[in-house]
């Protein structure tokens, strides 16, 4: 997938309603996939889509339509359940050994999808609403997950999704263990004095006018929640292009290479006409950043934060 496709897939992805010197961060690890509890059902659920979604038992074939949802369900205890994925779904590692049912600009075959005899697709925002129509004309059950505005809506994602495949217990602890990390992160960055200004590439292939991620989007929230502040804060709309000029006007003190994964180094960015001059470059600032942990609205948001807050504040972590 080149630069140009990727920036407009994560749009898709990311829109919400409200290689440099990384240093390295603690990541949400799958662990051991426990046994789902049945319940007999019916079971019902209002989706993000406001749809009503019954399922007769707790279900034991799953396909997921999109990154964010598989991460989720494996993060809940579900993964043993699924039989599918989309093409892009590369967490966990054991993601890759599920059956691809596709998904490359916005394709999918049903034929797979039909094939793998699943009880409960889950899509995301990354589908559109004519998708889950098309697949539940096909008699199969599909529940919508709605882009959580915030990581306290990001919890309710989790504990419903844990309750819908069995594994409530486990969504429970998941959530208390990610509240717990972001209090951690919360208590340190209240010690700061300065607030670095940050700027975060999504997209670099125009130098004279990157992309990157404006108000509202999480990258936003989490490099405030970090003890920064984004550049892109000042721009209308989520995700949009900044001129050269205004980037030098103002002058960031980090910069986060959210391109790395498609070739953008901190050494062509300080090779940029003009660069040179803004302090990031200057003084060596310029990282590598998983993008996938802040482009994929599930559990490992709260690694970005904390990888966020050491790239930022080095000297908390010391």
């Amino acid at each position: 997938m080149n630069k140009k496709l990727s920036i407009i897939s994560l749009m898709v992805i990311l829109t919400l309603a409200i290689s440099g010197c990384a240093v390295p961060a603690p990541t949400t690890q799958p662990t051991a996939q426990p046994t789902a509890i049945p319940t007999q059902g019916p079971l019902e659920f209002t989706d993000g889509l406001g749809r009503m979604v019954t399922l007769s038992e707790t279900p034991q074939r799953i396909i997921s339509l999109a990154p964010s949802a598989t991460e989720i369900l494996y993060a809940v205890g579900a993964g043993a359940q699924m039989v599918g994925r989309d093409s892009f779904s590369n967490y966990p590692e054991e993601a890759k050994t599920l059956a691809d049912v596709g998904g490359s600009m916005g394709s999918y075959s049903y034929e797979v999808v039909t094939s793998l005899n699943p009880d409960l697709v889950v899509a995301a925002e990354i589908n559109t609403p004519e998708q889950v129509k098309a697949l539940e004309d096909l008699g199969l059950t599909v529940y919508y997950i709605a882009n959580p505005a915030s990581l306290e809506g990001l919890h309710a994602i989790l504990q419903t999704i844990g309750q819908i495949t069995g594994h409530a217990e486990t969504a429970a602890t998941l959530v208390n263990s990610l509240k717990t990390r972001v209090e951690v992160v919360a208590a340190k960055t209240a010690t700061v004095t300065t607030t670095p200004l940050v700027f975060y590439e999504l997209d670099g292939s125009e130098p004279s006018k990157p992309w990157t991620a404006g108000p509202g989007t999480f990258i936003d929230q989490l490099i405030a929640e970090a003890g920064g502040k984004n550049v892109g804060s000042v721009l209308s709309g989520s995700w949009a292009q900044i001129s050269a000029e205004e980037l030098l006007l103002q002058n960031p003190q980090i910069i986060l290479l959210g391109d790395a994964a498609y070739g953008t180094t901190p050494e062509q960015v300080a090779a940029r006409a003009g660069w040179n001059t803004i302090d990031a470059v200057v003084n060596g600032k310029v990282y590598a950043f998983n993008d996938d942990l802040v482009s994929r609205p599930g559990p490992r948001l709260v690694d970005a934060l904390e990888e966020l807050s050491r790239f930022l504040h080095p000297e908390l972590y010391q």
